[in-house]
């Protein structure tokens, strides 16, 4: 945050008390190349020790601090390193020196980016105050004095190079070495290891991308291969949507199954319940049937008159012959059947 506003605040070269405002790069600006610029600290360079750089300094003396190196590929390992160069100092003016093509060939080997792609990946890094083209790769005396370098910043792994054990060697000697700490699992050699050891599936992508062989370096039969190989993924991955859309059809039908059953075995219950209220063994029927029966039973045999009611004595008339003997009404249908049948008999014997 203070960084940010140190860069915002530095605006112009304006003169105040015969020290000039050294202008920063905003955060909407690429950092400027070296030779677009002068160094436009005008107080004398004297160095400082890091003791006195750590204690701060004045907004016109940043501390004049150096990384250098190929950044190529340029990730997040990279960056990183850049933002702890950054921060090393409370006012501190980052310069960041990238080497040539030619120089990093001869030096340490084939790039995958070209220096003008190199250089400009440098500019639009946030923690970038100025970028040195064409970078040498061991730090002169006089290199340090044209960019009035205070301290340089690097990895303390010795890095072997050019016939030396450590280029880095006479800077730590002299006390203007600062190092930053490397981000592991990271770096240009492990991106171009990944790419390597991917190549047929990199290849195989571009080609199917529109990209020729002759662009890729490949061969007319390897070509041939890899796109045999991409219309053979192709049939896979048809075949696979085609399972996974059976799948999804045979989960489908399933739930819809269960579901049925689990309704039919619902609505059984429910008829079971039903048939059995009526017609099981205390059900509705059943008592239906024994009221029915009960009426009927006593519209056949009504009831018997009191035995202690006195009866009424028809009087006889006196013209009447026959007198048949006073019975009582049959109790029952089998008893009113076994009168008349008594009364059959007494005629026959009559006749």
């Amino acid at each position: 945050m203070s960084t940010r506003k140190h860069r915002r605040q530095e605006t112009t070269g304006i003169e105040e008390n015969n020290q000039v405002k050294i202008p920063h790069q905003t955060l909407t600006e690429p950092a400027a190349f070296s030779e677009e610029i002068t160094c436009r600290c005008k107080a004398p360079h004297e160095r400082l020790t890091i003791a006195q750089a750590r204690l701060g300094t004045p907004i016109d003396r940043p501390v004049r601090v150096y990384a250098d190196g190929i950044f190529d590929l340029f990730h997040s390992g990279h960056a990183r390193a850049l933002m702890q160069a950054k921060n090393l100092f409370p006012n501190t003016y980052l310069i960041v020196g990238v080497c040539s093509d030619e120089l990093t060939h001869q030096c340490k080997g084939f790039t995958v980016m070209n220096e003008i792609e190199r250089y400009d990946a440098l500019r639009h890094c946030r923690y970038v105050d100025e970028v040195v083209r064409d970078a040498p790769w061991t730090l002169s005396p006089e290199f340090l004095e044209k960019h009035k370098i205070d301290f340089v910043a690097h990895d303390d792994i010795p890095y072997s190079s050019a016939g030396s054990d450590d280029v880095y060697k006479h800077i730590k000697e002299a006390g203007m070495f600062v190092p930053t700490q490397r981000t592991e699992g990271i770096s240009t050699s492990d991106l171009i290891t990944r790419i390597v050891r991917d190549y047929d599936v990199y290849a195989r992508r571009n080609l199917q991308r529109g990209y020729t062989a002759k662009e890729l370096n490949v061969s007319f039969i390897n070509e041939k291969k890899y796109r045999f190989q991409n219309q053979v993924d192709k049939m896979k991955e048809k075949v696979k949507n085609v399972e996974e859309k059976s799948k999804e059809f045979v989960y489908k039908v399933e739930e819809k199954s269960h579901d049925l059953i689990q309704k039919w075995e619902e609505k059984s219950r429910e008829f079971i319940g039903n048939f059995l209220e009526l017609f099981g063994p205390d059900g509705t029927w059943k008592q239906v049937f024994q009221e029915r029966g009960g009426r009927m039973l006593q519209a056949l045999s009504p009831r018997q008159s009191p035995t202690g009611s006195p009866t009424r004595e028809r009087p006889q008339s006196p013209n009447s012959e026959w007198h048949f003997p006073r019975t009582s009404p049959p109790s029952s249908p089998k008893a009113a059947s076994a009168s008349i049948c008594g009364i059959s008999d007494g005629e026959e014997d009559e006749k």
